[in-house]
């Protein structure tokens, strides 16, 4: 793969991921300004979950069938229907719709594209160099399509937060996945493996959950996903109740999306020499943290530092997870492998707004927070045990 088709799948990955964490930022907002509780926008905020959640194997298995190309043009579809649709109809039930089409499109381009990427690398050193490239995408998507939303909202109507400008937002967002899509289309398609042999037994979802490597690590990428998913869901609400314009909460997303994208620029050169368990246990201890401290920060410039260490931290992950995955899985079912590990961190983003939004109208903001960093630190515990997940003898698999 060379440095222009790499580039171009980033950049097609941005735009598409845009249009899903763009309307993230929008719907929630929109939806507390037409009166609903903190418990309904958990709802709201956990259907961009929902269909990834079901749709990741059934997307993994059209990778590992089609290639790149089919569920790219599918998610294209779903994510200019969804964000279309919340622009012509900014209604809480529309918004609720646009949440489960984005985020489909979103999670069936990322699992076809993580899936391409690794069948491309030529030895390990460059699968993690492409992964850490390719990685680059959703945070950098995180940064623009709040951004671009938040300023939209604040100043595309006639007053800030003004309808107009939320369904200018919306528009936006709806454009982007065409732009994509013209950026991916040109892909070269990897080497399809071979089909089954007929009458040949089909295998399940349950022999890569046998694996205790693959248990170990969907475990520990859930962990992480949780301390993101709890940034993404309280900030906006902490933002909101202490009286900031959508444009600063879509700065602290941003200044957190941006550190994690950063942050895997320099990752080949740091695990070129450091073990991946290390740099995951390092980010767990580094997560608990920041997240502890996050509710006692003054103003939006602190809290923006912290997003940008927790951003720092939890960019790390990802590469890690991939590269470890890709050794443990025959060739043949890394879609699935990958939709596997997509389809447990939307478990957990589906179900913890929802709880988190429960608890916070007990607890308050800060007390999500607390307890979402104690989770972490009490998990660092099982991290170490990723020593030997990815060795040959581990896993009874030979690098693909």
């Amino acid at each position: 793969m060379t440095n222009r088709q790499l580039l171009r799948l980033m950049v097609g990955q941005v735009c598409i991921h845009s249009a899903m964490t763009g309307t993230r930022l929008a719907a929630p907002l929109l939806a507390l300004q037409l009166g609903y509780s903190p418990a309904a926008v958990g709802v709201l905020l956990s259907l961009y979950a929902l269909s990834p959640l079901f749709l990741a194997l059934p997307s993994g298995r059209l990778a590992d069938r089609t290639g790149l190309q089919l569920p790219v043009r599918l998610s294209t579809v779903a994510a200019l229907l969804g964000a279309g649709l919340a622009a012509a109809w900014p209604v809480f039930p529309v918004l609720c719709l646009s949440a489960m089409l984005t985020g489909a499109s979103a999670g069936t381009t990322q699992i076809a594209l993580q899936r391409h990427v690794g069948r491309s690398a030529r030895d390990t050193e460059q699968l993690k160099s492409l992964f850490s490239w390719i990685a680059i995408a959703p945070p950098t998507a995180n940064f623009l399509g709040p951004l671009a939303c938040g300023l939209l909202i604040d100043w595309a109507g006639p007053t800030p937060a003004h309808l107009t400008g939320f369904r200018a937002a919306f528009a936006l967002m709806a454009l982007l996945p065409l732009l994509g899509w013209l950026l991916i289309r040109s892909a070269p398609e990897a080497a399809l493996p071979a089909p089954p042999t007929p009458g040949a037994e089909r295998r399940s979802v349950w022999d890569l959950l046998a694996m205790p490597s693959m248990r170990l690590l969907l475990l520990t990428n859930l962990l992480q996903s949780a301390a993101w998913d709890a940034h993404t869901f309280v900030v906006p609400i902490l933002g909101h109740e202490r009286g900031y314009a959508a444009s600063t909460i879509g700065a602290l997303l941003g200044a957190f999306a941006v550190a994690a994208a950063l942050v895997r620029v320099v990752l080949p050169r740091l695990t070129a020499h450091v073990a991946e368990w290390r740099v995951i246990y390092t980010v767990t201890l580094v997560t608990a943290v920041m997240l502890s401290a996050y509710p006692l920060m003054p103003g939006p410039l602190a809290m923006g530092m912290c997003s940008v260490v927790l951003g720092l931290a939890l960019g790390s992950v990802q590469p890690m997870v991939l590269v470890l995955l890709h050794r443990i899985t025959s060739e043949d079912r890394q879609g699935e492998a990958m939709a596997l590990r997509v389809m447990t961190i939307n478990a957990s983003s589906f179900l913890l707004p929802m709880v988190f939004g429960s608890i916070g109208a007990v607890t308050g903001v800060a007390g999500l927070f607390w307890l979402v960093g104690t989770l972490v630190a009490v998990s660092s515990r099982a991290v170490p045990l990723l020593k030997d997940v990815g060795r040959p003898e581990s896993s009874g698999q030979t690098d693909s």
